[in-house]
């Protein structure tokens, strides 16, 4: 993350507080409002400063700005202060690949190949594929960027006894959606998926250029064919910094 340090913010905000409401949610809207005209990598005024300008705790101001950092609006930087966050991209509700989700949001997708072999499948991968452990399964290991950063680290496993001519495809930026569709003639109409919140760690860190530890979201995918047999297993670990799910419900009479 870029920092602009030096851009004053104070004369963007309020002097003091009103009494018509709680200080805490003043402040809460006063920095969503800051927050607006400022771009990612701008520097949020410091806990001290705020405390001082509006006479509060830096408790309540310390509480407030981690709301607004689990929401993703602003990011802390151990050491250097709190910092408007890169947008997140939201995941379709509709199934659509990477390269889609980036360019529904105006983001030029692109990946990095890692990896792209024959191994054995082990029990996850069998289990994902529904055949033997130990069935040889063409295995594309990629980290895939938006405009250029990296957004999400992936696995995806196919039956090599159908796909081993993908060992050998050109990956690099492409989508793995279209070569299924266009060089091997397969239809993908629905998918199953899970989600889990995890810790991004060890060498995921480095390849997402996030510190140790930072909140991760990993999907694990099954695409089906049209006769719902799984077609692939794959998994992707996305940054939760730059990633979000919406999802529209509706509750049941």
């Amino acid at each position: 993350m870029s920092s602009r340090g030096g851009q004053g913010t104070g004369a963007a905000i309020p002097r003091r507080l009103s009494g018509r409401s709680p200080k805490g949610t003043q402040l809460r809207s006063i920095l969503e409002e800051l927050i607006g005209t400022l771009r990612p990598g701008d520097p949020l005024p410091s806990e001290r400063e705020l405390a001082e300008r509006y006479d509060l705790a830096r408790m309540t101001v310390r509480a407030e700005i981690t709301r607004l950092a689990a929401e993703g609006l602003v990011e802390r930087v151990q050491g250097r202060g709190t910092f408007v966050a890169e947008p997140r991209v939201a995941q379709a509700a509709a199934l659509s690949s990477f390269t889609e989700d980036m360019k529904a949001r105006g983001l030029v997708a692109g990946s990095r190949v890692l990896g792209q072999d024959t191994m054995a499948a082990d029990a996850v991968v069998a289990r994902g594929l529904d055949v033997a452990p130990g069935t040889p399964v063409v295995r594309l290991r990629r980290v895939r960027t938006a405009d250029g950063d990296p957004m999400a680290l992936e696995e995806a496993f196919l039956d090599a006894a159908r796909f081993a001519e993908l060992a050998d495809v050109e990956l690099e930026g492409a989508s793995l959606f279209d070569v299924l569709e266009s060089t091997f003639g397969v239809r993908f109409p629905t998918a199953d998926q899970r989600v889990v919140a995890i810790e991004i760690v060890g060498e995921d860190a480095n390849l997402l250029h996030v510190a140790p530890g930072r909140a991760g979201l990993k999907f694990h995918t099954i695409l089906l064919d049209e006769d719902e047999r799984p077609l692939a297993y794959a998994w992707s670990l996305f940054r939760g910094d730059r990633y979000e799910i919406r999802l529209r419900q509706e509750r049941r009479p």
